[in-house]
């Protein structure tokens, strides 16, 4: 019963993880270009707590270390993101 919860957990994150790929690919579709939308990095932090919250219950070092990196560098990207539509730029440009 606790394995099946744990392992339904851990699609949960794959999903998350899926998920920020196929909403990237509507978006580029719809704007006729490569685009990585905010959601992107949204469904990325979520995919990647979930991914890293199974991989520490199974003692994976390997998957902690993957996750809890790519966590930190998601985060990062908001950050940036924000930072620039707070200075009045275009994510992604440096101009305005």
């Amino acid at each position: 019963m606790i394995n099946s919860f744990w392992i339904a957990f851990g699609f949960i994150g794959q999903f998350f993880f899926f998920m920020r790929f196929l909403w990237q690919w509507i978006v580029s579709e719809r704007q006729g270009k490569s685009v990585i939308p905010v959601a992107f990095w949204y469904f990325s932090i979520m995919g990647s707590l979930i991914l890293l919250t199974y991989a520490i219950q199974r003692r994976d070092p390997v998957f902690i270390v993957g996750q809890s990196t790519g966590t930190l560098i998601y985060v990062r990207n908001l950050i940036l993101i924000y930072r620039e539509k707070r200075a009045g730029r275009s994510p992604g440009t440096g101009m305005p």
